[in-house]
């Protein structure tokens, strides 16, 4: 032992050894580092595949290849084909192979030129990742890292690295590009005579090239499949079918299934630089496809009106998962068109969309009832004058109804009452990223479409609720915030959820809002929908923008919420362009390609108690409410005011003259309860209600209280501010003021600043021009009775 520690220790002391340690020690940090990292560094294609690995789409890469990221699986049948082809060494050597090494040696030195290189599948990752020349000093430079590459990989892993990155001809690299590139399949699928093609195109990818020289590919492809017949890796019979194929003539188009949404990924992972170029998405083929056509038959029916885009996509309740992404149309051959717009993702005025939003904030807030009822005038708030789509007032209507006709009026006195700011903060906070500018901005217009919003938001907004509602159940009456989430392309992995007491939205309100929502009527021959049991039950709303430019349907069931928006991606308005006329058709037929849901939301019972609610008014019912029902509302309709319409009065025994202790004697007064309307409700209520009884009047001899005032002034509202509106000839023209009173054949007498202008009988409308400025409007019925309201006419 001592004697060879002594013998080392001498050694060490020669300059020799010293020198060749040194040198040896050198040679293994330069062997250790020899491989750049990475080892391969070229851009790579954008690469979009369905939840199945199925390929929707790819675009070329930055340096004009056709190069997919890396597949880590190579295909069994390229695997034996490659190695039989170009190294049938390849599972034993240590990155080079002697014998192939001498062999080609021997072959070059009778040639007198370089006729074979004797590189191993490792040798040629190692000169595919370099881009060196081929020299003799080169190859010994892939001899060295084709060892340390066998070092650090797997022969498997090495396959695929060659694999990924070989040349195969023109401008395609790799196994996955060009078997999609010539076969229009992916690797997996290819048979023995086109996987065959694809091994031996590397070879000698400039000479062997699909198109060109077909000839020499069919002559190495029968070669290589008469060797793997030989070698027992391939029978007879498949060899000699094998041989029939024809090899690929020339490259094929990529699928371009959901072209949108791959512009989509570039630009969110150029954005995030998170993972490769390759994703797995949520969508599904066969139902992006179907989706694509319908679309597709959409829009050959509506350029006609010249309204060229129609988008639509397609959610899992569950997951928020998109399961289709159309973002558009695609005819890139037609720029008129503006095709590569992603309509999904682009702000546009929602219209009518929000509304059920609304609805669930004041129910969750204990604001309304379900079925409270809602004014449906002529308003005037300052100088913002909604109107309904039809023109048409019912004077009070309940809101469940207002929402399943898509009502403008009650929508902006719900939003008044619930505050614009509220209602601003609520849509922040369920996901929607597009309303940039302060509340004030939009004001009342909001609930109308006055912001803007996405396709993708809006849709997921609506997913959100429907899947708090499937979970309440399943959290036992708890709420997870993470239900609020906008929708994904990509799978996500479950979390745990974090449950809380409460919920942005309660279960209850959402449940009525959907209720609400599935009485709206369907288009066409889907109208009759409810006759048919095995008609697919839908929560659904649609919403067209100011000036005809956008349409929408949103479609909700249990599993799959579905939104369409159809119109101009340059904003041009068309006539007729409405969300019940263009997208709602589209809607349905999607739908019909889902798997119908067996059940419907159930009622979340827990999130709700039973009151007494009044028939006429839907509020709960007061102490004068004596026609009443028991409902099931959202617990925080506890909190709900109490019927304001009901209220006793004092009639004569007759019933004909209301009367009061002044000029009647108590025992001969009757009291009654009566459902009663501020006049300007009831002059539009009572048309469309036969049932509503109109209060009696004042019998003369009785003086009338100051709070029945039965008169009451519709248009316009104090404190207006209005325009005049000019002629065809530019002179200014009149405004149509208008009153409404409880009883019949009263003469109202108008007075302007105190003028008399005229009067009316039954019909209280009046024509005026007055001069802009401010003004007092004063009207005076043939009972005595006054009402006052100012106003300003602008000059502009």
């Amino acid at each position: 032992m001592r004697t060879g520690l002594n013998r080392i220790q001498f050694l060490l002391k020669k300059p020799k050894v010293i020198i060749i340690l040194a040198f040896l020690f050198v040679l293994g940090i330069i062997f250790w580092f020899c491989l750049p990292n990475p080892l391969f560094n070229s851009p790579t294609s954008y690469v979009i595949d369905d939840a199945n690995g199925q390929l929707l789409g790819a675009a070329i890469a930055s340096d004009g290849q056709w190069r997919f990221p890396s597949n880590a699986e190579v295909p069994e049948k390229f695997k034996q084909c490659i190695i039989a082809f170009e190294d049938k060494r390849f599972m034993h050597h240590p990155g080079f192979d002697v014998l192939a090494l001498a062999r080609a040696i021997k072959h070059n030195l009778r040639s007198k030129k370089i006729t074979s290189g004797g590189s191993t599948i490792t040798m040629q990752v190692i000169r595919i990742a370099t881009k060196d020349k081929r020299t003799f000093w080169n190859k010994l430079k892939e001899l060295f890292m084709a060892m340390r590459l066998e070092c650090r990989y797997s022969k498997n892993e090495i396959l695929s690295l060659y694999a990924s990155n070989a040349p195969f001809g023109s401008n395609v690299i790799g196994l996955d590009a060009a078997s999609w590139r010539y076969f229009g399949r992916s690797p997996d699928k290819l048979s023995w005579g086109e996987m065959a093609a694809m091994a031996v195109l590397p070879n000698s990818p400039s000479l062997v090239n699909p198109g060109r020289n077909r000839a020499i590919l069919l002559k190495k492809r029968n070669l290589l499949l008469d060797k793997l017949y030989r070698q027992g890796i391939i029978d007879a019979t498949t060899a000699s079918l094998a041989k029939l194929e024809p090899v690929p003539d020339r490259p094929v188009a990529l699928p371009q299934l959901a072209p949108h949404l791959l512009e989509r990924f570039k630009t969110d992972h150029k954005d995030n630089q998170l993972g490769d170029t390759r994703l797995r998405t949520s969508i599904k083929a066969s139902l992006q496809k179907q989706v694509n056509e319908i679309l597709e038959r959409h829009h050959q029916v509506l350029k006609a009106n010249d309204i060229n885009n129609i988008a639509a996509v397609v959610l899992d309740v569950e997951t928020g998962a998109t399961l289709a992404y159309a973002g558009n149309i695609s005819h890139p051959e037609d720029s008129t068109m503006e095709s590569d717009v992603d309509v999904v993702n682009a702000p546009r005025s929602p219209g009518s969309t929000l509304k059920p939003l609304l609805y669930a904030s004041m129910l969750h807030d204990g604001l309304i009832l379900p079925n409270s009822l809602m004014p449906d005038i002529p308003t005037q708030i300052l100088s913002f004058h909604p109107k309904n789509f039809d023109l048409v007032y019912d004077g009070a209507v309940p809101a469940s109804k207002a929402l399943s006709r898509s009502l403008n009026v009650p929508a902006v006195r719900m939003l008044q009452q619930f505050k614009t700011d509220r209602f601003y903060d609520f849509l922040h906070k369920i996901g929607m990223t597009t309303l940039n500018k302060p509340a004030d901005h939009y004001g009342l217009s909001l609930i109308l479409g006055g912001g803007e919003n996405t396709l993708w938001e809006l849709t997921g907004a609506y997913a959100d609720m429907a899947r708090v509602l499937n979970h309440y159940n399943k959290y036992k009456g708890k709420y997870d915030p993470a239900d609020y989430h906008n929708p994904v392309y990509y799978i996500v992995p479950p979390k745990t959820p974090d449950l809380q007491k409460s919920g942005l939205l309660d279960a209850g309100s959402i449940y009525y809002t959907l209720q609400a929502m599935e009485e709206v009527m369907r288009p066409g021959e889907e109208m009759l929908w409810q006759q048919f049991s095995s008609s697919q039950r839908v929560a659904w709303k649609t919403g067209t923008s100011f000036g005809f430019r956008d349409g929408w349907a949103i479609g909700i069931t249990p599993k799959y919420v579905v939104g369409v928006w159809v119109g101009n991606t340059d904003g041009e308005g068309r006539p007729n362009l409405t969300g019940i006329n263009t997208a709602a058709p589209a809607l349905f037929e999607i739908l019909r390609l889902l798997p119908a849901a067996r059940d419907w939301f159930d009622m979340p019972t827990g999130e709700m108690v039973k009151i007494k609610v009044c028939k006429q008014s839907g509020y709960r019912a007061g102490e004068y409410c004596d026609d009443t029902y028991d409902e099931w509302v959202p617990k925080s309709g506890l909190k709900a005011p109490v019927c304001p319409y009901h209220q006793l009065v004092h009639l004569s025994t007759d019933g004909k003259w209301q009367v009061n202790g002044n000029c009647e004697p108590p025992d001969k007064i009757l009291n009654k309860k009566w459902f009663v309307l501020p006049p300007s409700m009831e002059y539009y209520y009572k048309t469309k209600n036969y049932e509503y009884k109109v209060l009696p009047p004042f019998r003369p001899d009785c003086a009338q209280a100051g709070s029945n005032n039965p008169m009451e002034i519709i248009y316009p509202k104090d404190g207006a501010k209005i325009y005049v509106p000019l002629e065809a000839d530019g002179s200014r023209g009149r405004v149509i003021f208008s009153a409404a009173h409880r009883q019949t054949g009263v003469k109202i007498f108008w007075h302007l600043d105190d003028e008399y202008v005229g009067e009316t009988k039954d019909f209280h409308q009046i024509a005026l021009n007055p001069d802009p400025g401010k003004h007092m409007l004063t009207l005076v019925d043939g009972n005595g009775n006054t009402v006052h309201i100012g106003f300003e006419v602008l000059s502009k």
